[in-house]
């Protein structure tokens, strides 16, 4: 029986979900951080899932198998933007706060996670970087693109920020979703530019600007990233479909 899998050990999928690194204030405290909003982790719990939280670290770059051997699936979460270099372009000068370190984790546990077919959602940056890791590139400040700002209304708040998407007919996007008009909560100025390999756009803004919002590997068993935050929508199903996902994969797993 593979390792985790012991008689009696949780049945509950393990969710690993990548977090920031950032600096941080609690009580008398302000220190260097690895966080993650906690609206993602009770997302992953209401689904059925155990939430486990994977701050950056170089050693996945070399190995990224001694994390991945214990998920059942694997969330991108939202965060600073990444650095352009990942992607071979110069900074705009929006771009700032940029964390490579944390790049550079995720990227080897995508590329990685895609390898072994996995299930991973990416989230807002998620997707971005998922998009990045196959190489694709980024458009870095949508407003010089696309001509408005409604994409981020407010930094800092979900306020005003809901906003329809269109999601293709059968597509991964539109099960996760429930249906194919769906409001998101929307916080982003940066968006997916050039395609990368083995990744559709089955999901686009209804804002009149076509960005694309969702993007699938249609021969993968649940590869998909998301534009906007379900975190944030205590009604939505797209967490809570990669955790079933996950579910089968780690049944499928204890079996072999």
């Amino acid at each position: 029986m593979p390792h985790g899998y012991a008689q009696g050990m949780d049945d509950r999928p393990v969710i690993g979900i990548c977090t920031s690194l950032t600096e941080a204030s609690w009580r008398v405290w302000k220190r260097r951080a690895a966080l993650t909003p906690y609206e993602y982790i009770a997302a992953i719990q209401r689904g059925g899932g155990l939430a486990v939280m994977i701050p950056p670290d170089p050693e996945y770059e070399r190995d990224a198998d001694q994390i991945l051997d214990q998920l059942d699936g694997l969330i991108l979460a939202g965060g600073n933007d990444i650095d352009p270099a990942a992607y071979g372009a110069a900074p705009h000068h929006t771009v700032s706060e940029t964390v490579p370190q944390r790049d550079d984790s995720e990227l080897a546990l995508v590329r990685r996670a895609w390898e072994r077919d996995i299930p991973v959602l990416g989230i807002c940056r998620g997707m971005q970087l998922l998009n990045v890791s196959r190489g694709g590139t980024l458009l870095q400040h949508l407003p010089d693109e696309v001509g408005h700002g409604d994409h981020r209304i407010h930094p800092g708040s979900f306020d005003g920020a809901d906003h329809d998407v269109r999601l293709n007919p059968g597509s991964l996007a539109a099960q996760a979703a429930g249906e194919e008009v769906h409001v998101t909560k929307s916080h982003h100025h940066q968006g997916i530019d050039a395609v990368g390999d083995g990744l559709s756009v089955t999901g686009h803004s209804a804002l009149g600007d076509d960005l694309p919002e969702a993007v699938e590997a249609p021969d993968h068993r649940f590869v998909l990233g998301v534009q906007w935050h379900p975190e944030a929508d205590e009604t939505s199903t797209v967490i809570a479909a990669l955790v079933e996902e996950a579910r089968a994969y780690r049944s499928g797993r204890g079996s072999a």
